[in-house]
């Protein structure tokens, strides 16, 4: 948390609009809404994939089944988001960031109620209804970038995606860790797998409480005249892959949240096949990584913004950052992955912080929140095809195929952006 203040104080310099009460409030809601997505990390391979475990609800599957059925799971919520995010940015131009964020965050509340019944019923649809909610209102990571663009010029945008990165990373250092230990009755004697879920949708009821208290409006102009398209998601995937000036870009964040979605759907299920670990053994692994995505996204953007372009930078962070999933397979001692993701975190936060930064800067001021959700679009579609396939390829071969394949389509983006995106990539160019 000290990191994030003193990022938080580099932030307020970026930009002379900024001010005092949103982007904390925007930076909070990151932090409350990402602690309880995360709070699934160390859950859901365990209902899932290993039928030892006293968590497992799937007696009547076969273990194969539980790696597709987990793949579903994960996969349906990015689905969802794929196709709610450009409406959320739509309506987010249209009638302002509050009220649509507001709603995003009710809906995210009674998804986690929903999903701690489905534990606690063992009703399989009932939790892919819940992931599916969670996933139209978990949006709302849209409206929050367009928040931030609004309050943010263009050449400063790179650095506040990092912090917006940072803030993510704090909710993800804590959720695993709080899912972890909430699902343990050796904490305490009560604790259940469902637990963390209701604990999560406390959370996400102060978060609407804190956006109704404190959040500004950021948004100077609406775009009131504008048509909502509701289709928009569909039609976002042909505009992003025929601009001539986004293709490349679109293709690159395409490949790139794919080959990620392969490692952090399946690196839980790798962790428990591989080293026997359980829920608050995966809570405390994860609660480091985040540690890592923290100190990385906090700094290795800003530090590597004011020497390199995103182009200079983008050209060596992909390639190397499909290194270390291999690595991963490779490890049969489970503290090296202590020595290993650190440096795979600081190249995936280049990657995402550059990406987005180059993506925003294409975007007039007022169709900010329909650009970055486009997007979102396409970072929704690449996270909702891995997991599907990672669960049937890990069914197929073995528990660890998502991250070989991770590796490969890492790389693969690594070489189209090497190839494909033509811009000399000054420093704060555009």
């Amino acid at each position: 948390m000290a990191v994030f203040l003193v990022s938080y104080t580099h932030m307020n310099s970026v930009s002379e609009r900024a001010t005092r009460h949103q982007l904390p409030i925007v930076i909070l809601t990151l932090i409350l809404d990402y602690i309880g997505f995360a709070i699934l990390i160390p859950i859901g391979p365990l209902l899932f994939t290993e039928p030892s475990s006293p968590h497992y609800l799937l007696s009547n599957y076969s273990s194969d089944s539980g790696y597709i059925l987990f793949g579903l799971l994960v996969a349906s919520y990015p689905l969802a988001q794929f196709l709610a995010a450009p409406v959320l940015g739509q309506l987010s131009d249209r009638y302002g960031r509050k009220p649509v964020l507001s709603i995003a965050l009710v809906g995210t509340m009674f998804s986690y109620i929903l999903f701690a019944l489905g534990i606690f019923t063992a009703n399989i649809p009932l939790l892919f209804f819940s992931r599916i909610l969670d996933g139209i209102t978990g949006a709302n990571v849209t409206v929050a970038q367009a928040s931030l663009a609004d309050i943010t010029e263009p050449q400063h945008r790179s650095k506040v995606f990092g912090y917006m990165g940072a803030s993510i990373g704090v909710g993800i250092t804590l959720g695993p860790l709080v899912g972890g230990k909430l699902s343990d009755p050796s904490v305490v004697n009560w604790f259940n797998s469902a637990t963390p879920f209701w604990f999560a949708a406390i959370l996400s009821f102060l978060n609407v409480l804190s956006v109704q208290a404190f959040f500004v409006e950021t948004l100077k102009t609406k775009n009131n005249q504008a048509t909502l398209k509701i289709n928009k998601s569909f039609a976002n995937i042909v505009r992003a892959f025929s601009l001539p000036n986004l293709r490349t870009l679109f293709t690159t964040s395409f490949l790139f949240g794919a080959g990620f979605a392969f490692y952090t759907a399946f690196a839980s299920v790798f962790l428990v096949h591989r080293f026997g670990f359980d829920q608050s053994k995966l809570g405390n692994f994860f609660f480091y990584t985040g540690m890592m995505v923290v100190l990385t996204q906090a700094f290795v953007p800003r530090l590597m913004a004011t020497r390199f372009s995103e182009r200079q930078l983008l050209r060596v962070s992909l390639i190397a950052a499909s290194v270390f999933p291999l690595l991963y397979v490779l490890t049969h001692v489970w503290w090296c992955l202590l020595l290993i993701f650190p440096f795979y975190s600081a190249f995936v936060s280049l990657s995402m912080a550059n990406i987005t930064s180059l993506v925003s800067k294409s975007a007039k001021a007022e169709n900010q929140g329909e650009v970055l959700g486009i997007n979102t679009s396409v970072q929704g579609l690449a996270q909702s095809i891995p997991p599907i396939l990672g669960g049937i390829v890990a069914a197929q071969w073995v528990y660890f195929a998502p991250l070989v394949v991770s590796a490969g389509t890492l790389f693969l983006a690594g070489v189209v952006f090497l190839l494909g995106y033509k811009s000399e990539g000054k420093p704060n160019e555009s």
